[in-house]
């Protein structure tokens, strides 16, 4: 073995069998105190309660920063503000509820566990003396984080949505447990025939099978973009509640992730991503996927969740006998395992129409147009759909007619333009007719409370002036032009004198007398 294996291989023997702090039974957190927590010797991992809502509570363990990555019970699993874990006496670790109803239990009751630790890798374990009775490593929730074992026996769950490692050295994602999306295993070079291997994310960022029939005794199945960087940097595999499949990293301390790899990139491949009857796609202003009804013959299930999918507006069995297919372009309905083995047939377009049409228990098809040949009838309750322009195949929906497509997208856009337009205009109309109520309101209110100052009757006497004035312009063209000062009395008027200013003026023209 070479210094540097020999040295690192020491290195682990002491953290393992050193980095370990006990936790005696009657030890309990409470809910109400989110600040208490178990942590591990190296402050890395802390197990403690974190507020999921106004009023409910998970216990989980964190990496530092507040990264979840184990749940007692799963990610739905909740306690109120009185609730608590406890250690008991008796061996278990136990979730309750502020009613005292047990939420979560360990099952490790009566079977000689004496202590609780939480290690440097973030494994909750309880022991009987030396040997370990459970884990956390054991019970994986949605999460699995380096130097955790995944075995064949293991699940990730996360609503509706699991992930498998199997005996062949396939990796699995599924819904409900029946429909498989995502599979990926050994390629074509690697002969083994597998019995017992195990699945392990490495510490820097890559995922590997372990066999020992193996030539080198693993097998690499991914690698994350940031593979072998930071020194620091914890890797962890999640089962999102979308049902994706992803390898995220953070920085120790610093409570942000980045996703680093995904099971697939496409999320609209993801079967039930937008709910039963949902269609699933992707517009060019956003990257994430946007969920919505098949046509204007479905409304959604929830209007303030697209994923909940869609429902027909008439049911099928209200119109037997006028249903039609209504045509989807550029869209099929996800077909996976076991589904292939009944719903997959050889037929054209107009078959794949007429077939479904005919069959009481076919209420959508899909006809491929990718030179297959091959054409989908779902007669399965549960219908899953993804729309790209991309996307030969064109499919149909059974409906209560007549039929009444979806507008364009474009229109719907423009719709939307339109509209926002339209409510421009109201908010600048809206503003300009109260500054112009304002400025109406002020006036008033100055007219009010100057009309009898001094100041404002002089004004007043000089647009008095001003009338007169005019007055005199008036007249001007009937009398003879003037060339003197003489000219003045011509018309009754006497010049003024030098010197006299605006207001003297005003009170001479309005007294004199022309006769």
């Amino acid at each position: 073995m070479k210094p540097q294996n020999l040295l690192f291989s020491l290195f682990l023997f002491y953290i393992v069998t050193t980095a370990q702090t006990a936790i005696e039974p009657g030890t309990t957190l409470s809910a109400a105190n989110p600040g208490q927590t178990w942590s591990s010797p190296n402050n890395i991992f802390y197990l403690g309660f974190s507020q999921v809502g106004v009023s409910s509570y998970t216990l989980n363990i964190n990496y530092n920063g507040g990264i979840p990555i184990w749940t007692a019970g799963n990610a739905t699993t909740t306690v109120d503000s009185k609730g608590s874990f406890q250690f008991l006496s008796s061996g278990s670790l136990r979730l309750i509820n502020g009613s005292d109803a047990v939420v979560w239990d360990s099952n490790t009751a009566r079977l000689g566990v004496t202590t609780a630790s939480l290690d440097d890798f973030g494994n909750l374990v309880l022991k009987n003396g030396t040997l370990t009775v459970w884990s956390s490593f054991d019970n994986p929730t949605d999460t699995i984080v380096p130097n955790q074992t995944f075995s064949v026996n293991h699940v990730l769950r996360s609503g509706s949505y699991s992930f498998r490692f199997l005996s062949t050295g396939n990796l699995t994602l599924r819904w409900n447990d029946t429909i498989v999306y995502w599979n990926t295993g050994l390629n074509s070079s690697v002969d083994a025939n597998l019995t017992s291997p195990t699945l392990r994310l490495q510490p820097t960022g890559i995922l590997t099978i372990f066999y020992v029939a193996f030539s080198s005794g693993s097998y690499n199945v991914a690698y994350s973009n940031d593979y072998d960087e930071g020194s620091s940097r914890l890797r962890f595999l999640r089962l999102e509640k979308n049902g994706n499949l992803r390898l995220y990293s953070s920085d120790i301390g610093t409570g942000t992730t980045t996703i680093v790899w995904s099971a697939l990139t496409n999320q609209c491949e993801i079967f039930y991503y937008c709910g039963n009857m949902g269609i699933c796609s992707y517009n060019e202003l956003s990257s994430t996927p946007n969920c919505g009804c098949p046509s204007e013959n479905f409304e959604p299930v929830d209007v303030n969740d697209s994923r909940q999918g869609c429902k027909r507006k008439v049911a099928i069995e209200s119109c037997v006998g006028t249903a039609t297919m209504l045509e989807l372009d550029n869209t099929k309905f996800l077909t996976y395992q076991p589904e292939t083995l009944s719903q997959v047939f050889s037929s054209g377009i107009s078959a794949c129409r007429l077939n479904c049409l005919s069959q009481n228990a076919c209420i959508a098809s899909t006809s491929l147009s990718d030179g297959t040949g091959m054409c989908y009838l779902k007669n399965s309750v549960f219908i899953s759909g993804y729309q790209n322009p991309a996307l030969p195949s064109t499919s149909f929906v059974k409906v209560c007619g007549p039929a009444q497509p979806n507008p364009p997208p474009g229109v719907q856009i423009a719709g939307k333009s339109k509209s926002s337009r339209l409510r421009v205009w109201v908010v600048l109309v809206v503003v300009l007719i109260t500054l112009l109520g304002l400025i109406a309101v002020e006036g008033g209110l100055w007219w009010w409370c100057c009309r009898n100052s001094p100041k404002f009757g002089s004004l007043s006497a000089q647009y008095a002036l001003l009338d007169n004035m005019s007055a005199l312009s008036t007249l001007a063209p009937s009398a003879p032009t003037p060339s003197s000062s003489s000219s003045y009395q011509t018309l009754g008027v006497s010049p003024l004198p030098s010197g006299r200013n605006i207001e003297g003026a005003s009170s001479w023209l309005l007294h004199s007398d022309p006769n």
